[in-house]
């Protein structure tokens, strides 16, 4: 009788497709309470068109929603990585007909694809079709205040802004104060965005206005490097 021989990176990879497992129950749990929130999704804008919080959802609820799932997406996308190394660390521990058993039940796991994230219903409102080739951003967020205007727009950081109000690729002078000088002069008026987010388009509304916090925005904006 011939006794397996253990192998710890089999056991450990069983043991990350599990807890991508769990991720993927827990992203799905956060996205049922947007759906339940008007299907506000992940950029549904949490504030009416007089600029209030809207009174059809719970905005407390729906921002703790959307932070946990950006949260999991990261971490989701941290174990796929992983996956990905201890297999190809399998695979030169072992002959190919040993490994086949983990082979069979990552096939399709497309690890470097971040489409085959789990997704929540709706997660992408306003988005336009993932894009050929990344178009050139006037300025990226660097960092969001809570409870902000920059927040409630939707903007999250890391977004790559493309037009901001009338600001775009052909009349930006890569100076961030004519971005600044736009705000002022828009204060508690809509502006219109255009912003790249992980090959996506999005739309956005951002209105410039005093909240508790400093400036009319609630955030950091700088060149791209």
């Amino acid at each position: 009788m011939v006794v397996p021989v253990p192998n710890p990176t089999k056991d450990l990879i069983f043991k990350l497709m599990d807890e991508k497992e769990k991720v993927e129950g827990k992203i799905s749990e956060y996205g049922r309470i947007l759906e339940n929130n008007a299907n506000v999704g992940m950029d549904g804008p949490l504030i009416d068109a007089e600029g209030f919080p809207r009174n059809d959802i719970d905005v407390y609820q729906v921002r703790q929603a959307r932070q946990q799932i950006i949260c999991l997406q990261n971490d989701y996308k941290t174990l796929l990585k992983e996956i990905e190394r201890q297999m190809h660390k399998l695979h030169s521990e072992t002959a190919p007909e040993q490994s086949e058993e983990i082979s069979q039940q990552a096939a399709n796991m497309q690890l470097e694809e971040e489409s085959q994230m789990p997704h929540t219903s709706n997660m992408f409102t306003n988005s336009s079709p993932a894009v050929s080739g990344l178009a050139e951003a006037l300025v990226k967020v660097d960092m969001i205040s809570p409870g902000s205007p920059a927040e409630e727009s939707g903007l999250r950081v890391g977004d790559e802004i493309l037009e901001f109000g009338t600001v775009n690729s052909s009349n930006f002078r890569n100076d961030i104060s004519q971005i600044g000088d736009l705000v002022r002069h828009m204060q508690n008026k809509r502006v219109p965005l255009r912003v790249q987010r992980f090959g996506q388009r999005l739309d956005l509304i951002l209105i410039p206005k005093l909240w508790s916090g400093r400036g009319l925005l609630g955030c950091n904006i700088v060149l791209p490097k």
